[in-house]
């Protein structure tokens, strides 16, 4: 009796689900393969500035110009950072020995004024340090100039330009038997330094490309 009763219920209950996820299946189906005529999907359609920053960094470059010490000069600039923590280590000590009359005032006085003017020294010659232009790079097309220089840290940072906004040498004012020269751009006032007497150029013809004649 039972059997009768609930046999068909459940058999009713179980053609409900089965037509229902049918439905649902068909509903999501629909849902992610259809797109109204001349839609185009975002994810095909978005190219934001960090797509076309990848397209730049993964394009090939040709060698136009090179700083071989700039190795030297990144060393320099992380030297601060040492000289910074050699001074925070050194001078709490010396103001202990000082208020505890081990030491004189003399003493206590030279110390901090060597670390201080060391400090600023090297300070300032990082400011200078991350505008010299390590290499200098130019894609095929020769439309873009990847530009190789350091940060602040002494690490080395590329910054990608158009051709068409970076000054040649005559326009900077420099003459190119200058021994340091100016790389500047049209549309700001940012300005890097580099050296065809102590650099390399590697490739003449890409190089007057960008910066015009080095006669």
């Amino acid at each position: 009796m039972m059997r009768s009763v609930l046999l068909p219920r459940l058999t009713s209950h179980i053609l409900s689900c089965t037509r229902g996820s049918c439905l649902l299946t068909g509903r999501i189906s629909h849902s992610v393969h259809h797109h109204s005529p001349g839609h185009t999907p975002i994810q095909q359609s978005f190219r934001g500035p960090l797509a076309m920053y990848s397209d730049l960094s993964m394009q090939k470059y040709n060698v136009i110009y090179t700083f071989p010490h700039i190795k030297f000069l990144s060393a320099l600039s992380r030297l601060k950072l040492l000289q910074t923590a050699i001074t925070v280590v050194i001078l709490p000590p010396v103001y202990i020995l000082y208020l505890q009359g081990d030491i004189a005032f003399f003493l206590v006085g030279y110390t901090t004024g060597i670390a201080l003017f060391a400090g600023v020294m090297l300070y300032t010659a990082s400011h200078f340090l991350r505008r010299v232009v390590g290499m200098m790079y130019l894609d095929p097309s020769q439309t873009t100039l990847k530009v190789s220089h350091l940060t602040f840290w002494g690490r080395r940072h590329d910054i990608y330009l158009p051709v068409s906004d970076v000054m040649t040498i005559g326009d900077t004012g420099d003459s190119s038997n200058e021994t340091i020269l100016k790389l500047k751009r049209y549309s700001n006032s940012q300005t890097l330094y580099f050296s065809t007497h102590f650099g390399r150029v590697m490739d003449k013809q890409g190089f007057e490309k960008v910066f015009g004649s080095l006669r």
